[in-house]
């Protein structure tokens, strides 16, 4: 499938939460890249696979140096990091003031991102945790070369306006304008809900038929648990059977869901990653 670019419009829905589960349970191998340029969080709170800290000069800061002579696709992998479960991780930044390295670089990535998926050597999706995104965060430069953009919300009533305003901004600036029912434009802009597991397939069909008649260009294209033990898990700080998680369990479905709609069509015969459940 490509480049994934999971991002939100403010506040804290949950983005690298979302963005690492969706990672864990891929069906297909995937590289992690946390490129929000305020910085990224898995350093803080991540071991690496060795037991020890991750390493934070090793990922989106080694890189830069990197991009700026030119940058194949399987160079990534230089600057990748193993979890402790397994999943493979570019780092993020440590703060937003490391983002001036990267300047000018971001379409570099992105093509690097998405050409990753027809390496002949190590072939991989990628699912970039963007962060929180406005009109002028330089991460936005990725989103032409990803095959869907996710928006992670939260469902009050204000946060359901903010994705739907967004979505609508995106289209227009990735497809050039509002798309009709049956029209959906390139890259593909889906909505991930964080929702209470009793309501969720309710409020998706709600939210689904809003950002319709809204012809914002989006489409609800699944719902992860509100579960913070799973969340506390997923992290590192709270023991348990994480496979056996609401989060985990409902990152599932959206992946195999995502994977199903947008992504068959770019299968490739390549080694299965690890994560959670697998």
């Amino acid at each position: 499938m490509a480049l994934i670019a999971v991002a939100a419009d403010k506040g804290s829905p949950g983005v690298t939460t979302a963005a690492v589960a969706l990672a864990a349970v891929w069906p297909r191998r995937v590289l992690l890249a946390e490129t929000d340029p305020a910085g990224g969080d898995l350093v803080y709170r991540s071991a690496a696979a060795h037991g020890g800290p991750l390493n934070p000069n090793t990922g989106m800061l080694s890189i830069a140096a990197t991009a700026r002579r030119g940058l194949v696709p399987d160079q990534l992998w230089d600057h990748v990091q193993p979890l402790s479960g397994g999943l493979e991780v570019l780092v993020g930044l440590g703060i937003a003031e490391q983002a001036a390295g990267l300047a000018g670089l971001w379409p570099t990535l992105g093509h690097a991102f998405a050409s990753l998926a027809d390496s002949p050597n190590a072939p991989a999706d990628v699912i970039a945790d963007c962060g929180r995104i406005s009109g002028d965060t330089p991460a936005m430069e990725l989103f032409p070369h990803a095959s869907l953009v996710l928006l992670v919300s939260r469902t009050e009533p204000e946060a359901l306006a903010r994705v739907r305003d967004r979505a609508a901004a995106l289209a227009g600036k990735l497809h050039g304008g509002p798309r009709g029912a049956a029209s959906l434009g390139n890259p593909v802009i889906g909505v991930v809900l964080v929702a209470d597991t009793g309501n969720a397939a309710k409020l998706a069909s709600q939210v689904n038929d809003m950002l319709v008649h809204a012809q914002t260009g989006a489409r609800v294209v699944g719902t992860l648990a509100d579960d913070p033990a799973g969340a506390e898990q997923l992290a590192g700080r709270r023991r348990g059977r994480l496979d056996k998680s609401l989060l985990i369990r409902s990152a599932r479905k959206v992946t195999a869901d995502v994977y199903q709609q947008y992504g068959a069509d770019r299968a490739r015969q390549a080694p299965q990653g690890h994560g959670a459940g697998r």
